[in-house]
């Protein structure tokens, strides 16, 4: 009679259990105020997004109210569910007595992304740097590390990348053209002599001594735990996509040139199927342009371009944002990307708002990313 009982509450349990209302999950609602748990707005831009032990981080840039330089550093924020977030301080902050330092306040820093190394057990940060009073003519990478994904975050160094390296797949008669180009042979721009001539590498071959231009960046793991370093290069003129080294720390030298002469910026990579991704913009500043999408069947090419993969109110401008990540949620029965973008406000940097989208995929494969004004992960 007693196990009957036992029996009997147990199913109770189970019954009322399962009729409890589910806890609500809040929506997703791209272009508004995002607060975090104090209430304030989240100020996390030009980021990304990691995912390590069952917890989202969030890291982007501190923008003040008056100005886009680096006053403050990146910042961290942290989430169970990506719609609660607690502010986790500042992951790097610029130096503001150093003033040899390369990060010191009021240098530019964007679009800072981290990852995770499952060998050395480190989380390492590249970010774009631009140098103090230098404008955007420094367009160096900037590395730093911590024990821990809060940070603090160590400042390592920067720099141009790939010193005196040829992109690893550029032919013969590729290297032959690129010998005979001479900037003295285009003194104007924007002729279509003057575009080819980008396009075979004319920034390229300028810029060997020194280094690659490394402006709008993302980072990227591959299933093997490769990692590689995303760029705008080339005045902006040239994507770049280059191997780092086992600890994340450095570049290899092997990297290639993807869409070359084409002017893309902000771009924001991820593998669906055994098909890389990439979503681009165009270059028109802070003013918002129509998105572009590229894929391959290698990290390394060859890169197809694909019409603008947004649908809805202002798609032909990306919604008004430009993009700066796409999240693979983990746990779903087909993994669920998220589409993160920026819309900028040059006028009052902090109050810059976020969208975040759901991408979808046709019948054929192909990403599609649909306006929605609030949706949620169920």
């Amino acid at each position: 009679m007693r196990s009957i009982r036992l029996w009997a509450a147990a199913c109770l349990a189970a019954l009322l259990t399962g009729c409890a209302p589910k806890q609500e999950v809040n929506p997703i609602c791209s272009g508004t105020i995002w607060p975090d748990d104090q209430g304030v707005h989240v100020n996390a831009h030009g980021g990304g997004v990691l995912y390590h032990e069952g917890v989202y981080y969030w890291y982007g840039e501190n923008k003040s109210d008056t100005t886009s330089n680096a006053m403050v550093g990146v910042m961290c924020y942290s989430s169970p569910n990506l719609t609660d977030w607690k502010n986790e301080g500042v992951a790097l902050a610029v130096e503001k007595n150093d003033t040899a330092s390369d990060i010191v306040q009021g240098c530019i820093i964007e679009r800072p992304k981290v990852i995770y190394n499952e060998q050395t057990k480190k989380f390492v940060m590249w970010f774009h740097l631009e140098l103090k009073g230098q404008g955007y003519g420094a367009a160096r990478s900037a590395v730093a590390i911590s024990d821990t994904p809060v940070g603090p975050f160590r400042y390592i160094g920067s720099g141009r990348v790939n010193l005196s390296r040829l992109p690893f797949d550029m032919t013969d008669e590729q290297k032959a053209i690129l010998d005979t180009l001479d900037a003295a042979h285009y003194p104007v721009e924007w002729t279509p002599e003057w575009r080819k001539a980008v396009e075979e590498g004319l920034f390229l071959k300028r810029d060997l001594p020194g280094g690659q231009m490394a402006r709008d960046m993302q980072l990227f793991v591959d299933d093997d735990g490769k990692a590689y370093h995303i760029y705008s290069s080339e005045e902006n003129m040239t994507m770049q996509i280059a191997e780092l080294s086992d600890d994340y720390l450095s570049h290899t030298g092997k990297y290639t040139r993807m869409a070359a002469g084409g002017m893309n910026e902000a771009p924001a990579l991820f593998k669906h199927k055994n098909t890389y991704w990439m979503i681009t913009s165009g270059c028109t500043g802070w003013a918002p342009n129509e998105a572009r999408m590229f894929s391959a069947p290698s990290i390394w090419g060859p890169w197809t371009q694909h019409p603008n993969p947004c649908v809805g109110p202002k798609s032909e401008i990306t919604f008004g944002g430009q993009s700066t990540f796409v999240l693979p949620v983990p746990g779903k029965q087909d993994t669920t990307y998220i589409f993160m973008a920026d819309i900028w406000r040059p006028e009052h940097p902090s109050d810059a708002r976020y969208i975040w989208l759901p991408i979808q995929f046709k019948a054929d494969g192909t990403p599609v990313i649909e306006w929605k004004e609030q949706w949620t992960l169920n």
